[in-house]
């Protein structure tokens, strides 16, 4: 017997098997079997799609983002992965922002509380990120909120 057979074979019982694991609300276990066909058959793109779609309502986002990329390497033409990709990216990035703008929230308050101490705070810095690379470099301001006055040219 083909070995190659049979591991496609053992692939799509896992699939098959996972499917109706997730009709039946059993999504970790969906999982499971999604990612044993997928270890048999990595170019499976139904048991990625499942995978995909067990994945996203267990609320891990970003891994059934990263399983709609695979069916789109393998496929790009497989409408559900289009898509499903389409509809993720939008919400991991909305959380992306949101995480990170509440992490920068906890970051301004454990700084003003170490700052102000010398008599500073947050205000006293100016983030700016770079369009070109995401970084930020921070700048210092003396007097936060109010303007400098323009300089004047010499003559």
């Amino acid at each position: 017997m083909d070995l190659r057979l049979t591991s496609t074979l053992q692939a799509v019982y896992f699939s098959n098997r996972a499917a109706c694991l997730l009709r039946l609300g059993r999504t970790e276990e969906s999982v499971d079997d999604c990612t044993q066909a997928v270890t048999l058959s990595p170019t499976y793109v139904k048991a990625l799609l499942r995978r995909a779609e067990a994945l996203e309502k267990l609320d891990k986002l970003e891994e059934a983002l990263a399983d709609y990329d695979a069916v789109l390497k393998i496929d790009p033409t497989v409408r559900a992965a289009v898509t499903g990709h389409e509809r993720l990216q939008k919400i991991v990035h909305e959380r992306q922002e949101k995480m990170k703008a509440e992490m920068l929230d906890k970051l301004k308050g454990f700084g003003n509380t170490i700052l102000g101490k010398f008599g500073l705070s947050t205000d006293n810095f100016q983030m700016v990120q770079d369009p070109a690379t995401g970084s930020y470099s921070i700048n210092f301001q003396q007097n936060p909120g109010q303007q400098r006055p323009p300089q004047q040219q010499q003559k």
